[in-house]
């Protein structure tokens, strides 16, 4: 699949990747929704694999929902769009899962001076707690929530989400190489459950300065690529 991204201004990156696997690992199905979709990539990977998936992808940026648009329409799928700021917009339905590549850096990170990457990159504009809370107001009951975010800052996803009651059922860490920490975490929570969370084997990105086996496995699965417009 193809899917154009403006040549500035925020562009998905393999983070999204990983993400993907891991959604798709769990087999979305029913109502679907991408909180801050951006260009669409995440949902419309998703909606590909899972075709009778019904797919509603949210932005707050509008710029966002037209690569969004344009996305849907030349890979020939379909979705909802919704225009609006998922803290505060109000749902005609909930959701059997909700998937999330949600701005999680924090105050402590350089900023950049484009308005566009902050809203797009900083948890500012979207709290993790805040994040949490709207979700579990948005889930089915034993609905699926499945995001990724800061490995560093694992001790608050925990709490936040034991907070709103949604349990944490699956993790899985991704380092940049084996004796490097983490950087990314994988998070599938379901609202209301009682299972016991299972620890996934992690995830290595570079053997030296390659790609790993199981990173090449990843991309080749999503099998997407990247073209520019102004």
């Amino acid at each position: 699949m193809d899917f154009y991204q403006y040549k500035s201004g925020y562009r998905y990156t393999s983070d999204v990747m990983f993400l993907y696997n891991f959604a798709r690992n769990l087999r979305p199905k029913g109502d679907v929704l991408d909180i801050g979709c951006g260009c669409g990539i995440l949902g419309l990977l998703l909606k590909r694999d899972f075709p009778s998936v019904d797919l509603a992808m949210i932005d707050i940026q509008e710029e966002h929902l037209f690569l969004a648009d344009k996305n849907i329409n030349f890979n020939v799928l379909s979705a909802e769009l919704i225009l609006g700021d998922f803290a505060g917009y109000k749902f005609n339905k909930k959701f059997d899962f909700i998937v999330s590549n949600p701005p999680f850096y924090n105050k402590f990170t350089k900023k950049s001076e484009d308005k566009r990457l902050l809203i797009s990159r900083y948890a500012d504009f979207l709290p993790l707690k805040t994040l949490l809370n709207c979700v579990s107001q948005n889930l089915k009951q034993k609905g699926s929530f499945i995001f990724c975010y800061d490995a560093r800052q694992i001790e608050d996803i925990l709490a936040a989400c034991e907070s709103v009651r949604v349990k944490i059922c699956d993790i899985c860490f991704v380092h940049p190489k084996e004796d490097r920490e983490a950087l990314l975490v994988l998070i599938h929570a379901k609202k209301d459950s009682k299972s016991y969370a299972k620890i996934h084997p992690p995830i290595f990105v570079f053997e030296g300065e390659h790609y790993t086996k199981k990173a090449k496995e990843i991309f080749k699965m999503a099998d997407s690529r990247s073209v520019d417009c102004e």
